[in-house]
């Protein structure tokens, strides 16, 4: 008897050692990591190694609206890894119990069927059912995360303890990203105000200066007959320095505001798009999304700014009637498409002055990104920007 009780003491030190590991690992993996796609990516990873599980995904709400959207996924059949839409939009049987506020206690977290699998034969990989773990934060909604497994079985309590105690860890790693990221979006805020006062008390007022000298030996070699070829130079000068400082003011306002000021892409893109269409009486045609998951502060200010420099060379140059702009987001990457039919170029022989165009190079290339760009006097120009997305972002 004695020794029955012993191996049944030391199976429950077991499991009580192996669940510690767990948490561990996880709240290791979490701890790493302050920002949100990265830290997610790696609790969901410790999370199946570790409850050895085929598939995870997570869902979040938007701090702004609270509608869902899929924040990260690990290991997805090929279904819905193939099918991104068939995950990303719409409802689903999980996501309305929660909102409806029926998804709180353990008793409610068993097997689920999942309704975005529903009907398929193929490419589930095995996977009809998931276990849905609520997160929550000071009573505030935060999201689900779902776990599966082909060989799915119903819930142990213990099961259950240890998933609700992942999710918690996972809770706080969400809030503590998020605070991060305000925090160093109000940091940012703070260094581009700075470099626009920078900008504005040197350069500017550097540029307005020489145009006001220039201005004057224009007047004074007209009232005093100088030679003509003086007169071309100094135009040519004046042409320069004016434009070197509308772009500088233009610089000096794009710091000044936050590029998303607050926005989503798809939101900030969409007001872009029409605004510019409105102010040059160019009709745009957009295919962007909503609701697309949030992306790195960097990739969404870049490619806001790519498509803000594309638009504005479609006016200074292109002469074009229309225009379409194209975002698309995927697991592993996101495409930035933007389209004229207007004059085009030869893009091996750039003309002078289309320092736009190094300019977009530029950013694209900060992004880790690639810029793949066709023009042609018949058909107008393409410009297609990729950008990679994995959990090192």
């Amino acid at each position: 008897m004695p020794a029955k009780k012993k191996t049944s003491d030391e199976q429950e030190l077991q499991r009580r050692n192996r669940e510690l590991s767990i948490l561990n690992a996880i709240a290791s993996a979490l701890n790493r990591e302050v920002d949100l796609t990265r830290a997610l990516n790696a609790a969901l990873t410790q999370v199946q190694k570790l409850l050895d599980l085929d598939t995870s995904w997570l869902w979040l709400m938007r701090e702004e609206t609270g509608e869902p959207y899929l924040a990260a996924a690990e290991n997805l059949p090929p279904a819905l890894a193939n099918n991104p839409k068939r995950l990303t939009t719409g409802t689903c049987y999980c996501l309305d119990t929660y909102e409806a506020g029926d998804l709180e206690g353990a008793a409610n977290i068993n097997v689920i069927a999942c309704s975005r699998l529903q009907g398929l034969v193929k490419g589930t990989a095995g996977l009809r059912y998931h276990a849905s773990i609520p997160l929550y934060a000071h009573d505030k909604n935060l999201g689900i995360l779902n776990v599966a497994s082909s060989d799915w079985r119903e819930l142990s309590d213990d099961d259950l303890r240890l998933l609700y105690t992942v999710g918690d860890l996972m809770s706080m790693a969400i809030e503590r990203a998020r605070l991060f990221a305000k925090s160093t979006e109000y940091g940012a805020a703070e260094e581009r105000n700075r470099l626009a006062r920078e900008i504005h008390d040197t350069i500017a007022q550097g540029l307005s200066a020489i145009a006001i000298q220039l201005e004057t030996a224009e007047e004074l070699i007209s009232q005093n007959g100088g030679t003509s070829s003086a007169r071309e130079k100094i135009d040519q000068a004046l042409l320069l320095t004016r434009a070197n400082l509308e772009e500088a003011r233009r610089s000096v306002l794009d710091l000044r505001a936050a590029p998303l000021e607050g926005k989503t892409l798809d939101e900030a893109l969409t007001t872009l798009a029409r605004d510019w269409s409105a102010k040059w009486n160019i009709p745009i045609k957009l295919n962007i999304p909503s609701g697309i998951p949030p992306l790195p502060i960097r990739i969404e200010s870049g490619l806001y700014r790519v498509a803000q420099e594309a638009l504005e060379n479609i006016h200074r140059h292109a002469r074009a009637k229309r225009v379409k702009l194209e975002l698309e987001t995927m697991p592993n990457q996101v495409r930035l498409m933007i389209q004229d039919d207007g004059r085009g170029f030869n893009p091996s022989r750039v003309p002078k002055g289309r320092y736009g165009l190094i300019g977009l190079n530029e950013r694209v290339k900060l992004l880790g990104g690639t810029l793949r760009l066709e023009s042609s006097t018949d058909t107008g120009t393409r410009i297609q920007v990729i950008v990679p997305l994995d959990a090192r972002q």
